[in-house]
Order: C-alpha cells, then structure tokens, then sequence
C-alpha cells in the first residue's frame, strides 16, 4: 500500500512539475508578446517620438507584462494537464503490452510486477 501511495504521489508530483513548468516558461516567453506591440519611453526611442508601437509608461507596461504572462501561462497549463494527459493515457494503453514483452524478454518484468502489485505486501 505504502508503495502503490508513494507511486501515485510521485505521479502528480511530476505531471503538476511539467505543467506548471511548460505553463511558465510559455508564460514568460509571451512577454515577448507585449514588447512587440507596445513600447515604453527611453532614450532608445527619443521619449516614445521615433517609434511607431503604442507608448505606454513603465508600470502599464509592466503590468500589461505581468498580466498577459499569467493568462497565457495558465491556458498552457491547463492544455498540458487536461487534453495533453488524456491523449499519453490512451496511446499509453497500446504500448502496454508490448513494454510488459520486452520487460519479460529482459527478465525484468517479474521484478517490475511484484513491485507494483500491492497485494503482493499486504500478504507479506
């Protein structure tokens, strides 16, 4: 039982990990978004004269920032957690059988099962 716990712990460890770390560095790289299309005053730009983006002051544009990295972020994590986990469960379902043949042909497969079949401890 403690194992079977400790797998399915480490199973949501590790799918929340991708998704929120996909959501992230999606998240971050849309801020890319937000300098396309808007521009702050600098000296770069002549105090927003030579640019032709929208002229926006530093905490707008920051916020704007901020903002637009969360929403996006979190529509990626929301993808990856949802339909991305429902497509590897199902493809996961054909590939099972031919894993547990080449776990057998590598004589590992009696380890792999008595591992996972929590049964085996609680007769133990």
């Amino acid at each position: 039982m403690k194992n079977g716990l400790f797998q399915k712990f480490v199973q949501y460890l590790c799918n929340n990990f991708i998704g929120n770390f996909i959501g992230f560095a999606v998240g971050m790289a849309s801020t890319k978004l937000v300098s396309h299309y808007f521009a702050t005053r600098s000296i770069k730009n002549l105090w927003g004269l030579t640019t032709h983006k929208t002229v926006l002051d530093k905490t707008t544009y920051s916020n704007l920032q901020f903002i637009i990295s969360v929403v996006i972020g979190f529509i990626v994590f929301e993808i990856i957690s949802k339909w991305i986990k429902k497509k590897t469960d199902s493809l996961m379902v054909k590939y099972k059988a031919s894993i547990e043949e080449w776990l057998a042909k590598n004589k590992w497969y009696a380890s792999v099962k008595r591992n996972n079949n929590p049964e085996s401890e609680t007769q133990a």
